[in-house]
């Protein structure tokens, strides 16, 4: 028999070999550098998007409603961290407006809930029979801030209004990158800017799984640093 002291000395020896994302909290389960191409994403644009992911940076450049989505299904919790700007540098579509995105989307009329088993056409409207948390940060020509919980209705876009920032500090600033964080642990569903809350709520029915979608229109945005963690 192995005495009980060196059992202890493997497993904590064992332990710390381990990298420290795969046994701390927060361990990253999916990332993207943005170096090597769109492989992990799927586009729906309702117009001729420009869309790439190199050097680091994911850009999204195009003339109407546009959804990007992150290929791997999520179960919660999860964090979802990136890094993101609207740019303002004279081009055509530089209006800095709705950096926005849906996360734990599923699709109820889908045979599996994915919201890849069918392609929509980018339109917003197309989006609504999803059940989704959706948040956009400088919509309407850089004039609303809020987040939403879809419930799967055409035309219902839940919205408290709580849920509802007009101030000028909660828009968007040209060119400027921040930090954005969304997170689904549980019953609470919140969003983080620059490590501040900008939205938080307690979900008694929480969408506990499903994908991750950037969402614009008539924008061109950029990310950087995208990772999805255990919160």
């Amino acid at each position: 028999m192995i005495p009980t002291g060196f059992d202890r000395r493997a497993m904590l020896a064992a332990l710390a070999c381990l990298p420290v994302a795969a046994r701390a909290p927060g361990r990253i389960l999916h990332r993207d550098d943005f170096r090597h191409g769109l492989r992990q994403w799927r586009i729906e644009a309702a117009g001729d998007a420009q869309v790439s992911a190199q050097g680091g940076v994911l850009d999204i450049d195009t003339p109407a409603g546009l959804t990007l989505w992150f290929l791997p299904e999520l179960t919660g919790p999860v964090a979802i961290d990136y890094e993101v700007r609207a740019v303002s540098a004279g081009g055509p579509h530089d209006e800095v407006s709705d950096v926005n995105a849906f996360w734990m989307a599923t699709d109820p009329a889908a045979p599996n809930g994915s919201v890849l088993a069918r392609r929509r056409s980018g339109l917003f409207q197309d989006y609504d029979l999803l059940r989704t948390y959706y948040v956009g940060i400088g919509g309407n020509r850089n004039t609303t801030t809020r987040m939403r919980r879809y419930v799967g209705e055409v035309g219902n876009r839940p919205l408290l209004p709580q849920h509802d920032r007009p101030g000028k500090a909660d828009m968007l600033k040209p060119n400027r990158w921040f930090h954005l964080r969304l997170i689904a642990d549980r019953q609470r569903i919140a969003v983080e800017r620059d490590g501040a809350i900008l939205f938080d709520m307690t979900d008694d029915e929480p969408y506990r799984h499903g994908h991750f979608g950037v969402r614009t229109t008539q924008s061109h945005i950029q990310l950087r640093h995208f990772s999805i963690s255990r919160p």
